[in-house]
């Protein structure tokens, strides 16, 4: 028997920083409920440990901040969305503050309290706000306090969505996100979620690399959805790969905060060398994807398991004060910071392009919002500026917000929708095959689609991909919907979009290098990668760039 549907104002899938600070926002005027595909604290937002960018010391300028990001992002920012955000930043860190967050303050000279500001990697100041070295998960455990008392909202965590429902699928008039098909990992049953609007804010795609500082869950499954739903996607080649991530093999997903270098830290090699000054003047303090790249290189030549970040040469104290949740991870796993280097090795991060939206957070389809890593916005270009990307989830957030506040006393309510259809479905003896398959994707994605490309690499790629999703299509049509399954059928269709993007570009630009064509295109200014789904939504009001 199926569940009883699910009705409500605004759907939220994704429980991070993006979809608890939009639904916060929103729940004094609208019924929300917001979906999490584990418990709420799993997601990306919690192992966040930089902080967020905003310009808030009287030596530094919004203008300063917007240099800063251009030219991270390798000439392929948006200025006006770059410009947006930024003026922004602070009016989301007082609302963040508001909400209880407790950042670092220092005492000023008047005797007060300021926020206390780290300065990272491609910041020409010091304008990152922080709680300690655990900044995501003050954000997360803050929201998510606040989300439980509200009335309005209801969180409904164990629910992967898994795929939207649109107008289009039902052969209605007109096309509007109108829902979406959830699995209740609790029951085992498909639910179908109706609401007024949609939005996804269910983070980026990093788990389809090898290596990730990500948690497990960044499967790439709003992004996914969207496409499948007719929306376009945008510089999905682009993945910010975090430069240092702790290399050892319980450890998993630990990243080591850029803020380590920001306060002396040096990279090393195997043999105690250092090597940045190879790469670029601000040796240690360069954009990430400089460092990344430099990483990747050295490790290549050397045929070298990881490289070496040491700040032992600071007090002691020093270092476990700074970074006491740094120290005492890597102590977990026998290095002690403040007496030895740690190992680290590139990590994918960050999804850089996404499911395009306006400055609104509106995508193609009507009623369908995208907040957060899910989207692309064009603040990030070929690379993301450090701390950027909490920014980027609270001021779209807060955009989205007004916009579906302008619009709910005249948005319809949703029709009755369909169950979902097991009418075909058997049981599955295969669920090995699953596993091996995500083990294989991760696998070739590293060795083709990783910092060094070049058009052979991505052609293998791509041709395995292409085997993978109609193996994929088969057993998704005949055998019973698990969470598992889900991910991998997301995660490829994801890769198949980031090697489409990729053999699309035919220049080197931020972090990814192809060895075909070296160099950047410097004879027309930096285009977006632009992906056309066949099933195009063609929304209403289309993203304010346009193609």
């Amino acid at each position: 028997m199926a569940a009883s549907p699910i009705f409500t104002d605004v759907l939220i899938i994704g429980g991070g920083a993006a979809g608890l600070s939009l639904a916060l926002r929103l729940a004094d005027t609208a019924r929300v409920v917001t979906l999490a595909k584990g418990e709420l604290h799993e997601g990306s937002t919690y192992y966040a440990q930089g902080g967020i960018s905003a310009v808030l010391d009287a030596g530094d300028s919004i203008e300063s901040h917007v240099q800063d990001t251009l030219i991270a992002g390798a000439d392929l920012c948006h200025t006006d969305t770059v410009r947006f955000t930024v003026e922004h930043a602070r009016a989301a860190i007082e609302w963040l503050s508001a909400q209880g967050t407790p950042f670092t303050r220092e005492s000023n000279a008047e005797g007060g309290a300021e926020y206390h500001l780290h300065r990272e990697g491609g910041h020409s100041h010091r304008r990152i706000v922080h709680a300690a070295d655990a900044t995501g998960r003050a954000i997360q455990t803050t929201l998510e306090q606040r989300a439980r008392q509200h009335p309005n909202i209801t969180l409904n965590e164990q629910c992967s969505a898994i795929d939207l429902i649109t107008g289009r699928k039902l052969g209605l008039g007109g096309n509007r996100c109108l829902g979406a098909y959830v699995l209740n990992r609790h029951t085992g049953q498909v639910e179908v979620c109706a609401a007024r609007f949609v939005v996804l804010a269910t983070g980026g795609a990093s788990r389809v690399y090898l290596y990730s500082s990500n948690p497990d869950g960044s499967t790439g499954d709003g992004i996914a959805m969207a496409w499948r739903a007719g929306c376009r996607v945008a510089n999905m080649e682009f993945i910010q790969f975090h430069p240092t991530c702790l290399y050892h093999p319980q450890a998993k997903n630990f990243l080591i905060s850029e803020a380590v270098r920001g306060e002396g830290g040096a990279l090393l090699l195997p043999d105690s060398s250092r090597f940045m000054q190879h790469f670029d003047p601000r040796l240690e303090l360069a954009p990430r994807d400089i460092v990344a790249r430099a990483i990747d290189h050295e490790m290549k030549r050397l045929g070298a398991e990881c490289v070496y970040l040491d700040i032992s040469h600071k007090p002691a104290d020093f270092v476990r004060s700074h970074f006491p949740n740094i120290y005492a991870k890597c102590l977990e796993y026998g290095f002690d910071m403040t007496q030895q280097p740690i190992p680290v090795v590139p990590a994918a991060h960050y999804t850089c392009g996404g499911v395009m939206t306006d400055r609104a957070a509106r995508t193609d389809l009507e009623g369908l919002y995208a907040i957060g890593e899910v989207a692309f916005t064009g603040l990030h270009g070929a690379n993301r500026m450090a701390s950027n990307s909490l920014l980027e989830c609270l001021v779209f957030a807060a955009a989205a917000a007004d916009d579906i506040r302008s619009r709910l006393e005249h948005a319809p309510e949703p029709p009755s929708l369909p169950d979902w259809d097991e009418s075909r479905v058997t049981d599955s003896d295969e669920e090995v095959v699953v596993s091996h398959n995500w083990a294989e994707l991760r696998q070739f994605m590293w060795d083709y689609v990783g910092i060094v490309r070049t058009d052979k690499r991505l052609q293998r790629a791509q041709h395995r991909v292409d085997l993978l999703l109609r193996e994929i299509d088969e057993y998704y049509g005949n055998f019973r919907i698990g969470g598992n399954l889900i991910e991998l059928r997301n995660l490829a269709q994801v890769a198949d979009l980031i090697i489409r993007c990729a053999l699309a570009r035919r220049e080197s630009r931020g972090l990814h290098y192809t060895l075909d064509y070296p160099k950047a295109n410097e004879s027309t200014p930096g285009r977006d990668t632009v992906l056309v789904p066949g099933n195009f939504a063609g929304a209403e009001t289309p993203p304010f760039w346009g193609t």
